[in-house]
């Protein structure tokens, strides 16, 4: 830890509490406290101070958060926010969503951006192959620029419900100049953003049952969920399932990628 030897023997392996104290930078009889379980509300700053000190990874570090009834930074201090840098954890994510075919899945990013959308997806819902990696976001895809996306009933529902789901997640980033750009973005190429977006809809629903009508597949159920992955707070994975035989028949005509 680049502390000072001291020659002393220690009765016990570990730093001594004036150690942990100097390296977090805090008094030692706030440490001592904070120890004991006193009522001293230590700030998010402390907690991150001693997370680096004690040397903690992600989980412990969420843990002590936790123990605090402090909320959690979304960022960790790299300046990367949490999943973002976890490239073994997105690499597995993605390999999940294309193992999945002939399910549609997909995997979002914050802004909704897409992070992979395999080939039943593409079939269901059309393809985002065609997008600029600056524009590859499902808002983007479903009331800007749908390309070969295919045009049901049900399609507006989706669009209005996605604003609403977004509108949970900004909530945690307003004013933050990406989240401000890329609104104002939609609000300019999309009338549909703009009024609902003006509606201040909010709307936390991740799972239900779908019906799409499909011009080659038919009339398709399907129930749907979105889930957090564990460990990776700003992503989200969407799967689709077959309500009934019907549509596990005409799902399994999709050709294997």
């Amino acid at each position: 830890m680049g502390l000072p030897d001291d020659g002393a023997r220690r009765r016990t392996p570990g730093l001594r509490r004036e150690e942990v104290a100097a390296l977090a930078g805090v008094g030692v009889s706030w440490y001592t406290w904070l120890e004991q379980g006193r009522d001293i509300h230590p700030s998010p700053e402390v907690l991150d101070a001693l997370a680096r000190a004690l040397r903690l990874d992600a989980a412990e570090r969420a843990t002590l958060f936790a123990l605090a009834r402090t909320e959690l930074p979304l960022s960790d201090g790299s300046g990367t926010a949490p999943g973002e840098g976890d490239d073994d954890g997105r690499a597995l994510l993605v390999s999940l969503v294309e193992g999945l075919h002939p399910m549609p899945a997909y995997l979002l990013g914050p802004m909704t951006r897409i992070l992979a959308w395999n080939p039943a997806a593409s079939a269901l819902f059309g393809s985002p192959d065609h997008l600029p990696p600056g524009r590859r976001s499902l808002l983007w895809l479903l009331l800007v620029d749908p390309g070969d996306a295919r045009d049901n009933p049900g399609r507006e529902g989706t669009a209005r419900n996605m604003v609403a789901r977004f509108r949970s997640e900004y909530a945690q980033h307003a004013g933050e100049p990406a989240y401000e750009r890329f609104i104002g973005e939609l609000r300019e190429r999309s009338a549909r953003f703009a009024q609902w977006w003006d509606e201040h809809e909010v709307n936390d629903t991740q799972r239900g049952t779908k019906t799409i009508e499909h011009p080659t597949l038919g009339t398709l159920r399907l129930h749907h969920a979105q889930t957090v992955p564990t460990g990776a707070p700003d992503l989200r994975l969407t799967v689709y399932a077959p309500a009934d035989a019907a549509t596990r028949a005409a799902l399994a005509t999709l050709a294997t990628p």
